[in-house]
């Protein structure tokens, strides 16, 4: 049986529960991965994505700088926070970075996602687990069949509990301090 570790190695999709949502997943720094995400999401490729990474220093990796306003944010927030950084490295997909040179990236809060990172090494996006425009699933059983079936591997359900149920608050940071709220 493959596992979810074996499926992003391999370039796969997987649907697993995150710190928030029940999310689709890939490697974020293959394009062929993240342009299947798109596909079946039947989402404009424009628009950029999430990524997850297990802690800080992971993040360093993957960002030009990690500006001092967003260190702040990480010490003092309590609740799941998407920061959108200024400027991605390029070992990112480019397909998963804003048009602007900006990458959203999330440090998950449960023991379940920051493993799975771990194990595979690298980012892994997370967009919610529905269709372009419909709404975000809160539990598995909310999940279009669609998604389920266009996936390559599904993470056991035993992990269905763990989210808040809503999308993260997102954030977006400036280098010289200066901060702008996407989403609540």
């Amino acid at each position: 049986m493959k596992t979810l570790t074996d499926t992003l190695k391999a370039g796969g999709l997987i649907l697993y529960p995150t710190d928030t949502i029940w999310g689709i997943g890939c490697d974020a720094t293959s394009a062929e991965a993240v342009a299947k995400v798109y596909a079946l999401k039947k989402r404009e490729d424009s628009k950029s994505l999430v990524i997850l990474v297990s802690d800080a220093d992971m993040l360093a990796r993957y960002v030009k700088a990690i500006p001092d306003v967003a260190q702040m944010l990480m010490e003092v927030n309590d609740a799941p926070m998407t920061i959108i950084y200024p400027e991605a490295e390029p070992s990112l997909a480019s397909n998963c970075i804003s048009e602007d040179g900006s990458i959203a990236i999330r440090i998950p809060q449960n023991e379940f996602c920051v493993n799975l990172i771990r194990r595979f090494g690298r980012p892994i996006v997370s967009t919610s687990a529905n269709i372009s425009g419909e709404p975000s699933p809160k539990c598995f059983e909310e999940i279009a069949p669609a998604i389920v079936s266009g996936v390559d591997c599904v993470a056991s359900r035993e992990y269905d509990n763990g989210g808040t149920h809503k999308a993260s608050q997102i954030i977006k940071v400036e280098y010289d301090g200066q901060i702008k709220i996407i989403r609540q």
